[in-house]
């Protein structure tokens, strides 16, 4: 049946919509691959095992290569290397196959997507189809998720729907976190870079046994960037962050069959937040222009775009072993409060007939809409109908969350069941600086679900599993500032079925239908603009999914591949722009998506090692009366049909959704008589072209773009102490990384080159 099934409905995708050439390639080189490793893999030696990368997709430690999941894991090494210029949880873009992970809010409100899904909403209150898990937290709120990177085992990357073990909101997939635990064993490191524009990164943890029956590990992280782009319109300074984290955790086992593990962890923050750039992008081209500098900005408003953020948290998870089971409960409290201001419309203006200045176009305007009158002003850089100065902020963010699971021990057939209950209430401010008014939302979410799933062993060489899931899901917008009032909720069932077969003792396949759905959501943003609140329905996702898993030549190249296929049923959208600013929810009658995913890791010798992947990734928006507002300053140029005024969005693919990334690494280590290393990496991740909006402009639509790092260092004979030199973003590729089009072409851009130094002492 699952076969049957599985062939009809690829039948079905291929004679409606086609294939393009380039996932034909892609998918033949998968079968290709299937093809090669069912010939060529040795049975590889039991006894190595060092390189099993253990991963908890299915919310038991299992070995990555016998899930029948997409996922990767990115490891504690590479993630140091990621953050060693001052990086937030932007760096994960492209280190996994079609993730991407932008934002317009600074260092906080991450914007995740996996094979094209996710949101491009900017609101404080928005949902996202990606869950960012934290030790086996959800991280719901935007903000939340923004926590910084650190003392990681490793980064866990699931790619498909996971409504069955994690629930709703998880159409696209799972990042999830995995904080180093303690242990018995005294441990610890310590890691110091310092680097040009004043970036400085610290961090340190220890850990070790405290009594024969309790551990504990503290980590902290501190990064710091000095201002370094000069606000030449009123001659202040922007660019500056200092980001304070740290964690504690404590472990209890005082019998074999029985461990509590509480942890607590806080952040505080203050800084820029981004830079928003007004006019670099000229009707017609998707180039940068000669308004932008990446040093300098003209902002008459935005404080600054100062931005402030304090976060406390903590989670208890206990366990019990029943002797062939397990119990674990995790209840855990999330509490968060900040702010951020920005000048949204990048520019400055000034009393008429001001000096411009040199190399920069002009335009002349009120400033004030809707309350001047006549051109009274010089704006630039460029036409800047009229000035946008806002904040957002969270107050009083209460998010608490209680699992209670059931787990089989590993057996033939293994088995687990759950509850979980989610509870969450924030309330949301939004006040221009000469408009919007105050206006101030109280948003609500509470949801509860039970699940349960079971795994079999057919044969030696066969597994099957299957699970499912039931959740109910309510949300409420209140007003505090304004007599608004909204609820909306649903009840569905998620499930999954999977199976996977042993090719060879070194090669697995698998296969994977999966369903979700993300919950209704309520978007009030353009209630300070005088709108009314939009609301989305449920969005339903069928995902269909098959791969291979191997390790070839005695583990020394590893090849992982997969093939998937989705449909989306009321999609849900954030149109965002047009001439009056919107923000709004709606659901596109289906959304579709396919590709191929590939990756590997090759030992080339005993000191050169290379890691490469590589998505192609299809996404087409299919709803034949769907409209969203384009373009409202005018200076930009759609292309989709007009209906009304308004822009045809069918066909288009989503926003920010690359057709393809590709990710790779080198590192090669060269060992000196004395026993020390000299070693050298580098990385590489490019990403296609991709829309900004849900309509097509010229000027939105990004061409391909690439980052590159380089680290070059010794390591000392005992491998405890290690100094560098690092560079990231070594050409200084200026990437558009999102825009805003209903004041002026404004856009934003990624970080700059950063070349400094590390030293990196370890305690073990």
């Amino acid at each position: 049946m699952f076969a049957r099934l599985t062939q009809s409905t690829w039948g079905k995708f291929m004679t409606r919509r086609g294939i393009t050439r380039k996932f034909l390639a892609t998918t033949a080189a998968l079968v290709a691959l299937i093809a090669a490793t069912a010939v060529v893999t040795p049975s590889f030696a039991q006894e190595v095992e060092d390189d099993t990368i253990y991963v908890v997709a299915q919310r038991r430690s299992e070995n990555l290569q016998d899930v029948p999941i997409a996922a990767t894991a990115v490891g504690a090494e590479r993630i140091e290397s990621l953050l060693s210029g001052g990086g937030d949880v932007l760096a994960l873009a492209g280190r996994a196959p079609g993730l991407n992970v932008e934002s317009s809010n600074g260092r906080v409100a991450p914007r995740f997507y996996i094979r094209g899904l996710g949101n491009t909403d900017f609101d404080l209150a928005a949902s996202q189809p990606v869950s960012v898990v934290i030790d086996d937290v959800v991280q719901e709120n935007v903000a939340l998720k923004s926590f910084p990177i650190f003392d990681v085992q490793q980064v866990e990357v699931l790619r498909g729907p996971q409504g069955t073990l994690y629930g709703r909101n998880t159409t696209a997939g799972i990042v999830h976190l995995r904080s180093a635990r303690p242990t018995q064993e005294l441990d610890g490191y310590f890691s110091a870079s310092l680097g040009t524009y004043g970036t400085a990164s610290l961090e340190s943890a220890v850990g070790g046994a405290l009594t024969d029956t309790i551990s504990a590990r503290a980590s902290v992280a501190y990064r710091h960037r000095e201002d370094w782009v000069d606000n030449a319109f009123d001659g202040s300074d922007l660019g500056d962050y200092d980001d304070l984290a740290g964690r504690v955790q404590v472990l209890f086992e005082p019998t074999p069959n029985f461990s509590a593990l509480l942890s607590v962890h806080g952040r505080t923050y203050d800084g820029t937040s981004t830079l928003f750039r007004a006019n670099v992008l000229s009707p017609g081209s998707n180039e940068l222009n000669n308004n932008f500098d990446r040093d300098t900005v003209w902002y008459d408003g935005g404080g600054n775009n100062r931005q402030a953020y304090d976060q406390i948290g903590g989670s208890a998870t206990l366990e019990y072993d029943f002797g062939g089971m397990t119990l674990t409960s995790i209840t855990a409290l999330e509490t968060l409060e900040g702010r951020s201001r920005g000048d949204i419309d990048g520019g400055a203006c000034a009393p008429l007939g001001s000096p411009v200045p040199p190399g920069l176009t002009s335009g002349a305007t009120d400033c004030f809409f809707p309350f001047g009158g006549g051109n009274d002003a010089v704006t630039f850089p460029g036409f800047i109908p009229f000035a946008a100065d806002t904040q957002d902020s969270i107050d009083d963010l209460e998010q608490f969350t209680q699992e209670i699971r059931l787990a089989s021990d590993e057996g033939p057939f293994n088995w687990q069941i759950g509850a979980f209950y989610f509870d969450s209430d924030l309330v949301v401010s939004t006040v221009g600086f000469g408009f919007p008014p105050l206006t101030t939302l109280n948003h609500t979410n509470t949801s509860w679900a039970v699940f349960g799933q079971a795994g079999y062993d057919l044969t030696e060489r066969l597994t099957v599993s299957a699970g499912v899931r039931y959740t109910e899901d309510e949300k409420e917008l209140r007003g505090i500032t304004t007599p608004v009032s909204v609820t909306v909720s649903d009840e569905q069932f998620s499930w999954d079925v999977s199976a996977t077969y042993a090719l060879t003792d070194a090669t697995n396949l698998y296969a994977r239908i999966a369903n979700g759905f993300r919950a209704p959501t309520i978007q009030g943003r353009d209630i300070a603009f005088f709108g009314p609140p939009s609301v989305a329905d449920s969005e339903t996702i069928q995902s269909y999914e098959i791969g291979v898993k191997s390790d070839l030549f005695d583990r020394r190249l590893r090849l992982n591949g997969a093939v998937f296929h989705y449909t989306i049923e009321d999609q849900q959208f954030s149109a965002i722009g047009g001439l009056g600013n919107f923000n709004q929810l709606i659901n596109a009658e289906e959304g579709e998506g396919y590709g191929v995913e590939l990756e590997a890791a090759w030992e080339v010798t005993e000191n050169f090692s290379i890691t490469a992947a590589y998505a192609y990734n299809h996404t087409e928006i299919n709803d034949s009366t769907l409209t969203v507002a384009a373009c409202g300053s005018g200076q930009c140029t759609p292309t989709d049909p007009v209906l009304g005024g308004n822009r045809l969005i069918d066909g288009n693919p989503f926003p920010q959704a690359p057709e393809y990334t590709f990710d790779l690494t080198a590192a090669y280590e060269h060992p000196l008589a004395s026993g020390a290393t000299l070693f050298a990496q580098t990385d590489w991740t490019v990403r296609g072209p991709f829309n900004i909006f849900l309509y097509e402009a010229v000027e939105y639509e990004t061409d391909q773009q690439f980052e590159g790092g380089l680290r070059l260092g010794y390591r000392s004979a005992d491998e405890r102490y290690e100094v560098a030199v690092f560079g990231r973003n070594i050409t200084d590729e200026e990437n558009i990384i999102g825009g805003i089009d209903f004041n002026n072409n404004t856009a934003f851009v990624n970080e700059p080159r950063v070349i400094g130094v590390s030293l990196n002492v370890d305690f073990n």
